[in-house]
């Protein structure tokens, strides 16, 4: 009988890291592509969207999406255990929920090397659901239909 697995002895196998970027990054060049076909604004991400972002802002009642996230702070030992508090409750209701994915550290830039963090599929829903309902990822759209005029 095998033994349970233990994540802190896990091998770094290097195809599984491979395989994780692609999903990232076809994630991020997704919503990117809608972004620039429909204002954030008006973009529903899930079926909970009212209830993801209200959870979350009575959660984290200083987040602004305007704001660079301050990844030290969100990383941090108690930034970890609220955020996983948090989404621990979506477990069984969000597809994909503690799925890693990259997150755009501040509003005004596209998705780049140095503008980018790594994150969860729940703490992504809850930065842009909050992003585009204060209208911070509209500028993206503007610009697609300015290229394409």
């Amino acid at each position: 009988m095998s033994q349970p697995f233990d994540p802190e002895k896990a091998e770094n196998f290097e195809d599984m890291e491979k395989q994780f970027a692609v999903k990232a990054v076809e994630h991020l060049m997704t919503y990117w592509a809608i972004l620039e076909k429909v204002p954030g604004s008006k973009l529903r991400l899930t079926k909970m969207d009212d209830q993801i972002y209200e959870h979350f802002m009575k959660e984290f009642p200083d987040f602004d999406p305007a704001a660079t996230i301050n990844e030290d702070s969100m990383k941090s030992k108690a930034g970890k255990e609220k955020w996983r508090n948090w989404m621990n409750q979506y477990e069984k209701t969000v597809a994909d929920f503690n799925f890693g994915t990259i997150i755009r550290s501040n509003p005004k830039f596209e998705y780049d090397q140095d503008t980018t963090i790594f994150g969860m599929r729940m703490q992504f829903y809850a930065i842009e659901i909050a992003r585009n309902r204060a209208g911070l990822n509209d500028w993206v759209y503007e610009k697609a239909q300015k290229a394409s005029s």
